[in-house]
């Protein structure tokens, strides 16, 4: 090593000794800056550090228990996936609309073994409890409800469906089925237990039920359709024509009455 590499290594080293006096000079001005404060301070940080470092503990804990319960996460999708397709494949065959059919049938029943209820609107006189209701004729059991489902009434044709929509074409037969059981209690009512302006509709009904084109099936008359869902409009006429189309209902004209048949679905 020659003089002037010496010297340069000297100069550094001393250079290094001055900057470092120089820090240790500062470190102590700022000790005795604030004497009192700062083994207070200290102690704030380590105490924060403390309870960062718990709450670290916390939150790897938690993330070893979230990674064991992916696993079954992953099962329980998979689960879940499988399920989906199965409702989606129901959903498919299933209408969105389900009326309520049984209800309706059981407070036709209770109108016919209850004299206190109200039947004015169907025309029976009321009947005494002791009195039991007459046997229903062979072939008359509750009107068929076979409602469209959504691939049905896709397969339409658009200029004979318009903008009829599945849960109408369904309420439209549910309305059609309280029409036909209405037509069925007259038809099956004696005659005297028929209010004086019934009976003449009851024997033209029964008239047009022993004809060949309906005997047997269910049926009502067109000007029977008088809603709630099924209406003599445009729309009505519409899901008649979709009916038609679907084989749900046929109809005839007997007389001066056009009569619809309640057809049971293929």
């Amino acid at each position: 090593m020659d003089i002037k590499d010496a010297g340069s290594s000297l100069d550094s080293l001393v250079s290094s000794f001055n900057t470092r006096i120089s820090e240790i000079q500062q470190l102590v001005v700022a000790r005795n800056m604030y004497p009192a404060s700062s083994v207070s301070d200290l102690s704030a940080i380590d105490s924060a550090l403390k309870v960062l470092e718990l709450q670290l503990h916390k939150i790897k804990v938690r993330m070893h228990e979230e990674t064991e319960a992916i696993p079954k996460a992953k099962k329980l999708i998979e689960a879940s996936l499988q399920q989906q397709k199965k409702l989606q494949n129901l959903s498919s065959v299933v209408p969105s609309y389900v009326p309520d059919r049984v209800i309706k049938t059981t407070d036709n029943a209770t109108k016919c073994l209850h004299p206190e209820a109200s039947v004015e609107d169907l025309g029976f006189v009321s009947l005494k409890l002791e009195q039991p209701a007459p046997k229903e004729k062979k072939g008359r059991a509750s009107p068929p409800l076979f409602y469209v489902n959504a691939d049905e009434l896709n397969a339409v044709p658009p200029y004979m469906k318009q903008r009829i929509t599945l849960e109408k074409v369904n309420a439209a037969i549910d309305d059609m089925a309280a029409y036909a059981e209405g037509t069925s209690q007259l038809l099956r009512a004696p005659r005297k237990k028929l209010t004086e302006n019934l009976v003449e509709r009851a024997m033209e009904l029964r008239d047009i039920a022993a004809t060949e084109a309906v005997k047997g099936k269910h049926f009502f008359l067109e000007t029977d359709i008088k809603g709630p869902s099924l209406k003599l409009d445009n729309t009505g006429k519409a899901i008649l024509t979709v009916l038609r189309h679907l084989g749900r209902i046929s109809e005839t004209r007997i007389g001066h009455h056009r009569v619809i048949l309640l057809l049971r679905a293929h």
